[in-house]
């Protein structure tokens, strides 16, 4: 989809977009695109888990204040990863889980002390 200045900012409409640049876009937020072309998996997965919270939590808002706490949601996604690493927040299962036969430098190092 792409947003204009006259993309009306309803529920439906935000409901249509799929890109990351597609929501800071609609948001008016302003981006890196370099840094999303890398994090763009990641701020999504973020955003996805904070517009649940923000669903569960505020049933009885208006449209304009749901998309208002979305908004904040996407820019709280984005810089979540400004200041850490993929690595560092595991929003993924890859990072959660470890191998069976895998032994890491730091458990190593422990062992040694």
């Amino acid at each position: 989809m792409t947003i204009t200045a006259s993309t009306p900012k309803t529920l439906a409409a935000f409901q249509a977009l799929t890109d990351a640049e597609d929501y800071l876009q609609f948001f008016d937020i302003e981006y890196d695109r370099d840094f999303v072309n890398i994090n763009r998996l990641h701020i999504l997965k973020q955003f996805s888990l904070l517009i649940k919270e923000v669903d569960k939590t505020f049933t009885d808002v208006s449209e304009a204040e749901k998309l208002e706490k979305y908004r904040l949601a996407l820019e709280e996604a984005y810089q979540v990863f400004l200041t850490s690493s993929p690595l560092e927040t595991k929003l993924f299962k890859v990072f959660q889980t470890k191998p069976k036969n895998f032994v890491s430098l730091d458990d190593l190092a422990k062992k040694a002390k």
